[in-house]
């Protein structure tokens, strides 16, 4: 490496946050750009030229980017073409007959790929891994030859039971890249090697879709980051929460879909467990969305799979986040029936809220909080000055009137409302699914997410809130403690009693090779290697499976047979785990192994963030912040010079370049020893 300097940079919606750390000295510093459109790259090399003036001095950038959920979401990808088995090209058409609507009898889909470039040719392999018909690979080049003739910039091959069997679509690919003049053709049996055509299907086309814009895009950043003099390693994170080489994010985009909301995740989780407490629920509020995830035991749950919009399924491992469009710039509107409504639509980086000048009409989120005072507008987030007058106008026209209700009533209805939706969606992710929010800590971050604690901590009844150092940079953060990763799957498809432990065996040897060759070839140094291997189960019959940790012994590069009796007491375990009961003599199967190798990167020690000032607390100044139908006097902080053990009683409002936290009335704020503010209602125990 080329220096002790580390960099974190997420882009997000509205702002590109950066995150520096100089691992020698432990000093961070972080920045707040806007984010740059079309060309992400200009904010993101922007906004590390704020903090480092010499790139040659940088031993690590990592990048959490948006640049494949947003070409997804606009449907901004590349035209690609489909080559798959005959009789199969309306597979990612049909899905599993699902609808946008549960209870609506139509609903409308346009596959990212549409009928006339989705083309067929002669194979069939069997479900048993049986070749039946070897692929015609004269019809395979035609096919190539046709998609290009029609502008195709990718393409992807899917073979129906390809997983059980990859050599049809192996020899596909290699015809086609004989006439592909770029890289980006992949198989289905690459991408995916698991059962159910549709998810592998899906997963591999949207996978082809975005590999044109994404691997032009990280392509472009890292030849303008080693023009500018960088040497070291450049990192993208995925969803899963670990990261991966720019190389293998070129080839595999699709991991990308969550990857600046799944480095949040990560950095709460650490910096939560520093701070005692495993069990936390995260609200990421950028400028669009607010992003909802749980920890349990200072771990996130991964899902296998998710629908980044309606018929656009992405099966990889990725952090299970929540979203909604409830952002700093999300959108308050009254609809025809008098309702106020907040989002999903929001103004983004540009225009922006309407109290930024630059052309948006409409208020925000933001606009509201503005207009109680509950932001500077001398200070925002960004720099520059706020125009109050123009939010309280927009307010007042497009809710006030509307509603009857003054300004500052109607500014109050927005953020009741945002609130209401916001508590909607940790409900979602703790109620809904079987835990006590009593028992979590709920931590902000983002741009505006201190803003909204004191509410949640009313609203759902979480335990405290825990602010971070830099909660505005909380992703970029993320980027710089996320651990290296690689996923990989392999359907099985065994009766548990009949499991062949050798094969399973080689399986995972074969996993864990690939697995440290991709650590070895990003070049990074880990303070740890570690394995982890589960086997999607069920009983016959059952269509979903429980994730069982697999009883396996790995050393060195020799994986320990595990045999059928030992499977089946981890399957039951996680079985009854989950569902509380067993089901006497019911059979289990195997369906898929699940194998992830992790390079555990060097961590750095939080307490190097908090404040070394001590002394008296005095407040830098007064403002009139208006809270609960009136107004008051909020004593204002300047909240990085708060020494460790000052406490904050509301109300009161803590300044600092990446965010601002709300004290509100009733809330009692405490610095730790790791700089995060601790917020808890008067007269609870807990503090």
């Amino acid at each position: 490496m080329s220096g002790s300097i580390l960099i974190g940079v997420d882009v997000g919606g509205t702002f590109t946050d950066i995150f520096v750390l100089d691992a020698a000295t432990g000093r961070a510093e972080v920045a707040k750009v806007p984010t740059s459109r079309p060309d992400q790259s200009a904010g993101f090399l922007a906004g590390i030229a704020q903090r480092v003036s010499d790139l040659g001095k940088v031993a690590t950038v990592v990048h959490g980017t948006t640049a494949g959920t947003n070409a997804l979401l606009e449907r901004k990808g590349a035209r690609i073409g489909v080559i798959t088995t005959a009789g199969f090209r309306d597979v990612l058409e049909m899905r599993r007959r699902d609808r946008p609507r549960t209870w609506g009898l139509r609903g409308d889909f346009t596959p990212v790929v549409p009928r006339d470039l989705r083309l067929e040719v002669p194979e069939r392999t069997l479900a048993d891994g049986t070749i039946r018909t070897a692929v015609d690979l004269d019809a395979v080049r035609a096919a190539g030859r046709a998609l290009l003739d029609q502008g195709c910039l990718a393409v992807a091959v899917l073979f129906v039971n390809s997983y059980a069997n990859p050599a049809n679509e192996q020899a596909a690919v290699a015809a086609l890249r004989e006439i592909w003049p770029t890289p980006h053709v992949a198989s289905s049996s690459e991408i995916l090697p698991e059962i159910r055509e549709f998810e592998r299907f899906s997963t591999t086309a949207l996978n082809a879709y975005l590999q044109p814009e994404v691997a032009g895009y990280l392509s472009r950043l890292e030849s303008a980051l080693k023009g500018k003099g960088f040497g070291g390693e450049f990192l993208i994170v995925q969803s899963n929460g670990g990261v991966m080489a720019v190389e293998t994010a070129c080839r595999l985009p699709v991991r990308t879909a969550l990857s600046g909301p799944a480095a949040g995740v990560i950095a709460a989780a650490y910096i939560a467990q520093t701070a005692g407490c495993p069990d936390i629920i995260t609200g990421d509020m950028g400028g669009t969305s607010f992003d909802v995830a749980l920890i349990s035991g200072g771990q996130a749950a991964l899902a296998a799979q998710t629908a980044v919009d309606f018929g656009m399924v992405v099966r990889v491992p990725m952090i299970e986040i929540t979203t909604i469009g409830a952002g700093g710039g999300s959108i308050a509107w009254v609809d025809k029936g008098g309702l106020l409504n907040i989002g999903p639509e929001s103004a983004g980086s540009d225009p922006g809220p309407v109290a930024y000048g630059r052309g948006n009409t409409r208020p925000t989120v933001t606009d509201a909080n503005i207009v109680l005072g509950r932001i500077d507008p001398d200070r925002p987030i960004g720099g520059g000055r706020l125009d109050v007058d123009a939010a309280r106008a927009a307010i007042d026209r497009h809710v006030g009137a509307p509603l009857s209700l003054g300004t500052e009533e109607a500014a109050e209805a927005i953020i009741r409302v945002a609130n209401s939706r916001m508590a909607g969606a940790i409900r979602l992710v703790s109620i809904e699914r079987g835990h006590d929010p009593k028992h979590f800590a709920f931590m902000p971050f983002g741009g505006g997410g201190a803003l909204h604690a004191g509410a949640m901590l009313a609203e759902v009844g979480l335990s405290r809130a825990i602010v971070p150092r830099y909660p505005g940079v909380t992703s970029a953060m993320g980027c710089v403690i996320a651990d290296m990763r690689a996923d990989f799957v392999q359907t099985v498809n065994q009766l548990t009693a009949a499991a062949d432990g050798a094969a399973l065996a080689a399986l995972i040897g074969g996993h864990l090779a690939e697995g440290q060759a991709m650590l070895a070839a990003s070049g990074g140094a880990f303070a740890a290697r570690t394995v982890t291997v589960e086997l999607d189960m069920a009983y016959v019959g059952q269509t979903h499976t429980v994730s069982v940790p697999l009883p396996v012994t790995i050393s060195g590069d020799a994986v320990t047979p595990p045999t059928p009796d030992a499977i089946t007491t981890a399957f039951e375990a996680a079985y009854l785990r989950v569902f509380g009961r067993l089901l006497p003599g019911g059979v289990s199967r195997i369906l898929n192994l699940r194998t992830a190798v992790i390079g555990q990167r060097p961590k750095f020690d939080l307490a190097t963030l908090a404040p070394t000032t001590s002394g008296p607390v005095t407040p830098r100044t007064t403002r009139r912040v208006h809270f609960g139908g009136g107004w008051c006097a909020a004593a204002i902080y300047d909240r990085l010079a708060l020494p460790v053990g000052t406490v904050i009683r509301g109300p009161a409002v803590l300044e600092q370049p990446d965010t601002t936290i709300l004290v509100e009335p009733g809330l009692i704020g405490t610095v730790d020893a790791y700089g995060n503010v601790i917020l808890t209602r008067e007269g609870d125990d807990e503090a």
